[in-house]
């Protein structure tokens, strides 16, 4: 079996092989923005359509013949995908211009866009970019990303195909995942737990302190910021940048760790985008509990095991023993729950994830994020409707 990923290494461009990434990044920019006002249009612009307008506009502007076409074709091919995307779902928000102060730029290569010489990237037009090999790749890449992040500094980013490593999994047991914020991952097994260790809250003081900086050094509307604003606004973000990486770093240990003991993983299919809007907003923030649930699921089907995303409905209310369903809500101030049929008691999360693991060992919510609605374990039929 084989897998596709991504390897990501960081670049040490120059000063011209950094200003030859950002004009070809306006020329993209610039594609993007004229594809996006075909779409305000009320014409919905194909890929097919676009590649034509592309040649037209190479054949009329100089500008944009100097830049690499497999670059441009690439922005247009993205924008097509993330609009063909927006119309599927509807919760999705179509494709938006992008501003030179707001969009990081990002250029995307095929094959016949790149190589790799003598530990350099090169790319079209006589860029050739140093590159920092943390590792070595597996095979030979068939695309890469080219990004610069908000601190600057520049990435690339490979897509290889690489053989799947073997995980012996058949006799493992299963395991639920209940999110939360006060615990970021409860599961039905405390020692693969995932606390809240509160990454950003250490960093919260730093980080004010940084933007107190750079509030005293803004300047007026309409002026061009000073030196010591970008030095403090760079400060503020790298401390930010920071506790994400930390967070990222937890997840990954911890999924890697769930997906290598048990074949069956329960996920609560939590969706933590309202917190954004209720005074939990910054804990929640601080929980990633978004980044942790995609890293589970992506390596658990990466090492072949069966992940099931479970339906958060009356998950909370269920006795995990007797599957009765409370006739109340729990407040989060009750952090017990208690079964007024079967007399079971048990911690409210560690109850939501046994309940979680039943939900899934009984096939009552399918595999591989497709979505059902949940139903009392006491229904007759399959348990989705």
């Amino acid at each position: 079996m084989f897998e596709t990923v991504r390897y990501t290494y960081r670049l040490r461009p120059g000063r011209m092989a950094q200003a030859a990434l950002l004009s070809e990044w306006g020329r993209c920019r610039w594609l993007w923005n004229e594809a996006v006002h075909q779409q305000s249009t009320g014409r919905k612009p194909t890929l097919g359509k676009l590649c034509k307008l592309l040649t037209a506009a190479r054949g009329r502007n100089a500008w944009l013949r100097a830049g690499s076409q497999v670059a441009q074709q690439q922005s247009l091919r993205t924008y097509a995908a993330a609009l063909d995307a927006s119309f599927k779902v509807k919760a999705r928000r179509r494709p938006k211009v992008k501003r030179r102060k707001d969009a990081l730029p990002s250029l995307g290569y095929t094959t016949r866009g790149f190589s790799i010489k003598n530990g350099r990237l090169c790319l079209p037009r006589g860029v050739t970019v140093p590159v920092v090999w943390s590792r070595e790749l597996p095979t030979a890449p068939t695309s890469v990303q080219v990004f610069q992040d908000n601190l600057g500094h520049w990435y690339a980013s490979f897509v290889v195909t690489r053989e799947r490593a073997a995980i012996p999994g058949a006799d493992l047991p299963g395991i639920g995942v209940d999110w939360g914020v006060k615990s970021t991952a409860t599961t039905t097994d405390p020692g693969f737990d995932l606390p809240h260790l509160g990454h950003r809250r250490r960093c919260a003081a730093e980080l004010a302190k940084a933007q107190r900086k750079m509030a005293r050094r803004r300047r007026p509307k309409g002026h061009a910021p000073s030196k010591g604003y970008l030095v403090a606004k760079r400060q503020a973000a790298r401390i930010a940048k920071k506790a994400a990486r930390q967070n990222t770093h937890d997840a990954r240990v911890w999924a890697k760790k769930v997906t290598d003991h048990h074949a069956l993983i329960a996920v609560e299919d939590f969706k933590p985008k309202f917190l954004a809007k209720t005074r939990m907003a910054r804990k929640a923030a601080d929980a990633a509990i978004g980044a942790c649930k995609r890293h589970l699921i992506e390596r658990g089907k990466r090492a072949g095991r069966k992940v099931v995303p479970v339906p958060p409905a009356y998950t909370t209310m269920t006795c995990s023993q007797c599957a009765t369903r409370a006739k109340e809500r729990l407040g989060l101030g009750i952090r017990s729950f208690e079964c007024a049929t079967c007399g079971y008691t048990a911690d409210r999360d560690l109850n939501a994830a046994r309940t979680i693991l039943a939900t899934a060992e009984r096939d009552r919510a399918s595999a591989d994020d497709v979505r059902h609605q949940f139903t009392s374990f006491r229904d007759g039929g399959s348990g989705a409707v």
